[in-house]
Parts: C-alpha cells; sequence; structure tokens
C-alpha cells in the first residue's frame, strides 16, 4: 500500500462527500416536483409528454396502483428490448451486420436490462449492433435507473407523509428524473468523455494499419453516450466486452477517476434528500455515516489483500502486489477501489478481473452485493434497501428501551417488521438455492473454469451479481448456454421486483400512520450509536447467512493459497 494509493481513495471519498447536499437539493426538488432551472427549456418538453399521455402528474397513486404502474412498465420494456435483439439481423443501424441475437441470451439480456443488472453474458461489439446498443439497452440505462430513484422517492414520501394513501404519482417521477437529472448530466458526461477520447459515431469499423504494416479492424460505435449513462444509472453494461478497462471507454486516470464518482453520486444525494424529506437532514448524514463506514473498511480490506500480493508468487522471487488482471494504466490502488465502488453500488462495470484478485480481494466484492449493495448502492435501490435495514434496527433497538419502535417519527409495527424481513430474504434463498443447485447438476457445473473453492466461488459470485442486481462477472464462468442464461435471468427477475413490492407496501403502510413525536424514551437515530447499531445489524444479518458459502469459496481459496496451493 502507497501514499499514492491512499491519498487516491481519501480524494475519492472527500469529493464525495462533498457532492452530498448539492445533488441532495436537486434530488430533493425533483422530489417535490419543484421547478428548476431547467424547466425553462425542458419544462414544454415534460407538459407535452403529459398531454400525449394522457397523464395527470397531479394526480396521487396509492402503493397498490404505483406498483402495478411500475411492473406493467418494465413488463413491456422488457417485451420490446427482446424484440429488438431477436430482430437484430433485419433492423437498421447494423454496419457490421449481425445476425439477431439468440432466444436465451435476449432473454437474458432483456431482464438485465430491465432490472439495472447489465449482465452480459456476451461481448457487446460482437453481438450488438448500434441500434440494438442505443434502443435496447441505452434506453433500459435511463429507465430503469428512474425506475430506482422514483421507488426511493416513494418510499420517502412513506416516511414524511402522514395519515394518507397516496406515495406519489410514479409517470410523474420517473419523467423528472429522466428530464431534469439523468438527461442533463449524461449530456455534461458525454461531451467530457469525447474529449477525453472515447468514441461517439455510428460508424461501425475502421480499418487502419499497423506499425508493423498489417491491416486492423478497430470496432467502433456510439460509446460515449452510453458509458454516460452506463456509471451515472448504476447499470454497467459495457459497450465492449473488455468493459471499463478498454481505453475506448476508460482512457485516461481522470475519466477512471469520473466514471468512479459517477456511480456514486446520486446514491450519496439521495441520503441527504431523505433527512431533508423527513424534516431532519441528521437522519441522512447518520445514514451516509453508516454507509461510509463500510465502504472504508471494504476499500481497505480490498487494497490491502491485493497489495500485499500471492505469497505463492513472492515465493519465487516475484516481488510486488497482485497485478494479475489489473489495468495497467490504473494499478492496484484504482483497481481495488473501482471494484468495490461498483460492488457497493448496483453497478458492475469493471476495470478489473474480479476472478484474478487474492482470495480476500476477491471477497469483498462479493460479500458488498451479498449484503444487498447497500453501501451507497444503485441509484435508489441503495437506499431504500438500507432503509429496510434500519427498520429492522429501529425494531432491536426498540426492544433495548422496551417501548414501540420510532423511526422519523413513525411507529415501526409487527406488519413492517415482516415485510422488511420478507425483502431481505429474497438475496439469500435466490442466490444460495441457485448457487446450490448450479453446484451439483451437470449444466451447473459445466460452467466454471476451476475446480474446488475458486470454482464454486464463479457459481456464487455469478448468482449473487444476478440477485443483487449488479451485473459484474467474477469472470472464468462460461455463463453464455441456456442453463445459465436461463437461471440467471429469473435470479435478476427476483432481485428486482420481488423486494420492490415488499418496499412498496411498507412505505403504503408508513405514509397512513400518524406522526409520533420523538419523547425521553425514544431511541436517538442520529448519533454514534445509532450509525453503530446500523453497521452492526447490516454485518451481523449478512455474516450470518452467507459466512458458510464464503467460506466454502473465497475462505478456503486464500488457505490454499497461504499453504502454498493454487486453484
Amino acid at each position: 500500500m502507497t501514499f499514492q494509493g491512499w491519498f487516491l481513495i481519501l480524494a475519492f471519498i472527500g469529493i464525495l462527500l462533498a457532492l452530498a447536499k448539492p445533488v441532495g437539493l436537486w434530488l430533493f426538488a425533483l422530489y417535490e416536483g419543484r421547478r428548476t432551472p431547467l424547466h425553462i427549456v425542458l419544462g414544454p418538453v415534460e407538459r407535452g409528454f403529459y398531454a400525449l399521455s394522457g397523464i395527470d402528474p397531479n394526480e396521487e397513486q396509492g402503493w397498490r396502483r404505483y406498483a402495478v404502474h411500475m411492473l406493467l412498465f418494465n413488463a413491456i420494456l422488457m417485451a420490446f428490448t427482446y424484440a429488438v435483439l431477436r430482430l437484430q439481423g433485419v433492423l437498421p443501424g447494423n454496419p457490421q451486420g449481425l445476425a439477431g441475437v439468440g432466444e436465451h441470451l435476449s432473454f437474458n439480456t432483456a431482464i438485465s436490462f430491465t432490472a439495472n443488472t447489465n449482465w452480459q453474458s456476451y461481448g457487446g461489439e460482437s453481438t450488438m449492433s448500434n441500434l440494438s446498443q442505443m434502443l435496447g439497452l441505452t434506453i433500459h440505462n435511463f429507465l430503469s435507473a428512474a425506475t430506482g430513484i422514483a421507488l426511493a422517492f416513494a418510499l420517502f414520501r412513506g416516511f414524511a407523509r402522514r395519515e394518507t394513501k397516496a406515495i406519489g404519482n410514479f409517470w410523474a417521477d420517473m419523467t423528472r428524473i429522466t428530464l431534469y437529472l439523468l438527461l442533463p448530466l449524461c449530456v455534461a458526461l458525454t461531451i467530457f468523455y469525447i474529449a477525453s477520447g472515447v468514441p461517439q459515431t455510428l460508424a461501425g469499423v475502421v480499418e487502419v494499419q499497423t506499425l508493423e504494416g498489417a491491416r486492423q479492424s478497430i470496432l467502433l460505435g456510439p460509446v460515449a453516450s452510453q458509458e454516460a449513462i452506463k456509471m451515472l444509472g448504476t447499470n454497467g453494461g459495457g459497450f465492449f466486452n473488455a468493459n471499463s478497462a478498454h481505453p475506448f471507454e476508460n482512457p485516461t486516470a481522470l475519466t477512471n477517476f469520473i466514471q468512479m464518482l459517477s456511480i456514486f453520486v446520486i446514491g450519496v444525494g439521495l441520503t441527504w434528500t431523505f433527512g431533508k424529506a423527513v424534516g431532519n437532514t441528521r437522519q441522512g448524514w447518520a445514514i451516509l455515516s453508516a454507509m461510509m463506514i463500510l465502504f472504508l473498511a471494504g476499500t481497505t480490506a480490498t487494497y490491502w489483500a491485493e497489495a500485499a500480493g500471492n505469497p505463492v508468487l513472492h515465493s519465487l522471487g516475484v516481488a510486488g502486489g497482485n497485478m494479475e488482471g489489473k489495468e495497467v494504466r490504473f494499478g492496484i490502488a484504482a483497481s481495488a477501489l473501482f471494484s468495490v465502488v461498483t460492488t457497493a453500488a448496483s453497478c458492475g462495470a469493471v476495470n478489473a478481473m474480479h476472478d484474478s484478485f487474492t482470495a480476500l480481494g476477491g471477497m469483498i466484492p462479493l460479500f458488498n452485493m451479498q449484503l444487498g449493495e447497500v453501501v451507497i448502492g444503485g441509484v435508489g435501490a441503495g437506499i431504500y434497501g438500507f432503509l429496510l435495514f434500519a427498520v429492522l434496527a429501529v425494531f432491536v433497538a426498540g426492544l433495548m428501551v422496551g417501548r414501540t419502535p420510532e423511526y422519523v417519527g413513525k411507529k415501526i409495527e409487527a406488519r413492517e417488521v415482516k415485510l422488511a424481513v420478507l425483502a431481505i430474504a429474497v438475496l439469500p434463498l435466490t442466490i444460495l438455492g441457485f448457487t446450490a443447485l448450479s453446484s451439483v447438476v451437470g449444466q451447473g457445473l459445466a460452467g466454471p473454469l476451476n475446480k474446488g473453492p475458486h470454482g464454486f466461488s464463479e457459481i456464487l459470485y455469478a448468482f449473487t451479481s444476478a440477485v443483487a442486481n449488479n451485473g459484474s462477472a467474477f469472470a472464468g464462468l462460461t455463463a453464455n448456454t441456456p442453463y445459465y442464461n436461463g437461471l440467471l435471468g429469473v435470479a435478476m427477475w427476483i432481485g428486482r421486483f420481488f423486494i420492490i413490492v415488499p418496499m412498496l407496501a411498507i412505505a403504503g403502510s408508513l405514509a397512513a400512520k400518524k406522526y409520533t413525536p420523538e419523547s425521553a424514551g425514544s431511541f436517538p437515530t442520529t448519533g454514534g450509536l445509532w450509525v453503530g447499531l446500523l453497521v452492526g445489524i447490516i454485518l451481523i444479518l449478512g455474516g450470518l447467512t452467507f459466512l458458510p458459502s464464503l467460506a466454502l469459496g473465497p475462505i478456503a481459496d486464500h488457505l490454499m493459497m497461504i499453504r502454498g496451493q493454487l486453484s
């Protein structure tokens, strides 16, 4: 570990914290439906959309109606994307003349991008046409991200409102978030990426002559625009197979830093927005403090493991940290930080291969996802996932002080606790169930490249990434098969929508409750004790649930490594 490495990590955290309030203020304006400076230009577009679609943005919806509209919208988008991919061979915008995508891969990809997972069982540049990238995939990058933020807004209203059944209007939330947040930020980021050397063209291939005199085909496309929303919307799906290790997606150290900030910036802002929505910004800072403690711990562990390197290689006289699978332009510190950022959020973009990390270095990204990516988390998904843990934490705190649990003025009763447990249980049940199945059936065992603990880690990582809607791959697993495409597709759908519906039910239940002022007997939810309780509940639940699987995978792999055995 070096001074430069720690300077990068601490500078990243410092800039991120400085952005929390400004971004949170903008998000709060959208949450309340307030006018922004962009309304001068984009206001007519918003009103035109409502007029064409017959939507009244002022009509409030209960949680059931909000959920039904959200589910139907996403189901229709998934079917549309499936059709685009299957018909790719006969559609325009296909300069390489690529054939239509197969049925099981189209199924997997359509669900993947609908669920904000962006798991890719294919090489983007060799499988998807420009039209498929723009119409089928990039549109999802915007709308799945907007869906996550809209759902966070709905839950915030549940905590903030009193004695009402309404939690907002799904269509108004989606429109405002897309028009006034995602679109303008992505325009600015796209211009920055183009200036940094990222291609933005409808051309498919450029033929060049190498220094040796040979001819080489270089694939191009509308990369910069997809790169912008890929990071900002915590999507992670790369235009190129190498993702953010590809110089056309991530050409410089500055673009690498901006990409990491883009992944976290909306999630960080949402914590401040939550505090503002419930009338106490200290609530938001407490949540962000707990998130940053977990983030810094994970980053430290990963950086230490990768900087320490492999003792087997050290015994052979190869000094230094573990550079296998790293992007040499950025080095160990930037790759370790990127891996924690992308798995603490539901992004999944990578600038290094996690399969090539040391066993413990690869375990931290895996554990981040198993916690439900509540450490900052994806756009919207992180904060509402974290608030589910807050419901359980305040329930435990209520038992300790001997009274009905309360959080931000709302009594947390049996209904909310049961729904929170139901939502949180989705991850371990699906991840461990599908991993166990794939570890014993022939079609599942045909996927891993390695045997033993490392091969098990490859399977465990794939289903963890799918259910957590992350999309990063451990590498080494052959996933483009009917078995894995089908099962991972089902896992992604369950991981996205089987958590959302109970969460919206909690929002509806809380919105109908009266406000209960804090009293001398209330458990404080803004101080250090509360932050420690939140961190403890998350780690205890995650550890108790996933420690056995981690012991069979990366922990066993680490023990083999220090004994001189390699997978």
